[in-house]
């Protein structure tokens, strides 16, 4: 009898893990799946997970990374983008900005 329960605990054990791994890697690809939205709808899923699980159980940053990472090599000229005024009076578009002159982008802050 205690042969039986044996069987039956391993086989209930691996159950258990197959079906923690396939919902860790549902996570993880849905995890994944919001980080390559636009920041809106990224914002609004992680608003709706517990942090620090999400933080701790899974690569973040290397999840993020990847996501992210894009396809500009060193060399590349920028993508063209529009943004509008602080004013709002209108748009800036980069396309109209190179073609007068060689543009700067700085992203970051001077404070």
């Amino acid at each position: 009898m205690s042969q039986f329960v044996n069987i039956l605990r391993k086989k209930w054990f691996k159950v258990g893990v197959v079906i923690f791994v396939v919902f860790y890697l549902a996570a993880l690809t849905f995890i994944y799946w919001a980080m390559r939205q636009p920041p809106e709808e990224f914002g609004r899923v992680m608003s709706k997970l517990p942090a620090p699980v999400v933080f701790l159980a899974f690569p973040f940053e290397a999840l993020w990374m990847k996501a992210r990472a894009g396809a500009l090599k060193v060399g590349d000229p920028a993508p063209d983008f529009s943004l509008s005024r602080q004013d709002k009076t209108g748009a800036v578009q980069l396309a109209t900005l190179t073609a007068q002159q060689p543009v700067v982008l700085v992203f970051g802050s001077y404070t």
